[in-house]
Order: structure tokens, then sequence, then C-alpha cells
């Protein structure tokens, strides 16, 4: 899987989703479905979705004690999605479960990806609200590296620490990327962000954008503005 923009499909029900899907004509785009249009939905939005050719992420960050979880995975590796994430704050054992867990019995499974410190989160809350007292980038690198323990095939981390996590763990280790705006867009409630292009020269693999084209007046030519600037 080379480069790509994922399109965080935040809708709250299957209506919106598929309006919002039926404007792409010409390219299916990797979209990430998250806890709300899942919780709202059920597996069926992911079935149906897949069907009309979109490659998905499933953005469910589980994290629970690791037989739970590895129940979970096992229920969601047969929904055919092509990747899907957990909490690194679960501890090593539980991503070791889970990815037992997601790997069907001929050995196949989705990529499996970590979900390091949400992009919402910044130092001052990191210490104030976790008890974290530690930099957020230690933080971030370690969480990373448990998770190339486990054997996960990457993280989810902010595009500011896309290269590092890569110079850490490797460069075939898989950095997701939330917390990306237009350099001429507003950055909402993330604290951590980037442009597509800076995402793109920091070696980020998948950027993850949702608003700055979601609610765009022209949803399509937002996200072929990403793909120019992050994988032309």
């Amino acid at each position: 899987m080379g480069k790509d923009v994922i399109i965080a499909c935040d809708f709250a029900s299957a209506e919106q989703v598929f309006t919002f899907l039926d404007k792409f004509t010409d390219r299916k785009p990797f979209v990430k479905i998250g806890m709300e249009l899942f919780y709202a939905e059920g597996p069926n939005i992911v079935k149906e979705i897949k069907k009309r050719g979109h490659k998905i992420f499933l953005d469910l960050k589980l994290h629970d004690i690791p037989n739970t979880v590895k129940k979970s995975m096992a229920v969601l590796s047969g929904l055919d999605v092509d990747l899907c994430n957990l909490h690194a704050g679960g501890t090593v054992k539980m991503m070791e479960a889970a990815l037992e867990g997601l790997t069907r019995s001929d050995g196949t499974r989705p990529l499996l990806i970590a979900v390091t410190q949400l992009t919402s989160t910044d130092q001052e809350s990191m210490e104030k609200d976790l008890l974290i007292n530690e930099p957020i980038d230690k933080v971030v690198m370690h969480y990373a590296a448990n998770a190339k323990k486990a054997g996960l095939d990457g993280v989810v981390c902010s595009p500011l620490e896309a290269g590092k996590v890569h110079d850490v763990c490797g460069r075939d280790f898989l950095t997701v990327t939330p917390g990306v705006r237009f350099a001429d867009g507003e950055i909402g409630d993330q604290k951590r962000v980037m442009t597509p292009a800076e995402a793109k020269k920091i070696g980020s693999d998948y950027i993850v954008v949702g608003r700055p084209i979601t609610a765009a007046e022209d949803p399509v030519a937002a996200y072929n503005r990403c793909i120019t600037e992050f994988v032309d």
C-alpha cells in the first residue's frame, strides 16, 4: 500500500455518508469509518461501503483487557476492512492479543495500527489529565516502539511525529497521520497539525483528512487538492 489520502467519513447516518460518497465518480477514495457512523449503522455500513469499491480504515480504537480485544478483533476481521486500530496504551500484551484475534485461519488479516497520543492531546493536557510527565515526543516514540514489538504494522500519530517514528521503528513501519489541514484552513480542535504537502515532506504514509474535505463547498475538489499535495 503506497501513500494515500484517507477521508474521515464522520457522519451520523448511512444516508449522509452515501450522499457524500456519491459525489466521487472518477476515483473511489480510501475512507475512514469511525465510532459515530459505526455505532449508528452497525457492521452493515462497512459491508455496503466495501461493496462500492472503497478501501476502509475502521477506526474504533479498541482498548480493553487482552482477551476482550482478541475476541473483538476476530469479529472485525470478518468485515474485510483494509486497516483497523487500537490504543497503544493498552500494553504490548493487549496488542499481541489483538493481532492474534485479527489473523484469519488462512493467515491473512487487515493491517493493524496503534494510536499513540490523540492529536487533540498536548503536553499540558497529558500532564494534567493523564499524569504522564514525560515529554509527549518521548511518549509517542515509546508507544510506537511497543507497537512494533507487538508485531503491529504501524501507528496513528501526529504528522509532526511521523519522521521520527520512521527513525525509531524503520521506514516500513506505517505512519497514519490525522491532524492535517490546508494552509488556508481552520485547525478546529486539533492542536498538532500540518498541511498535506508538509506531511508528505516529513514522511507520512497516509494522511487522514476530515472536515477540510467533508465540510468543503466542493468536497471532490478538496480531495483532489489533497491528492495533488500529498500523493502526486
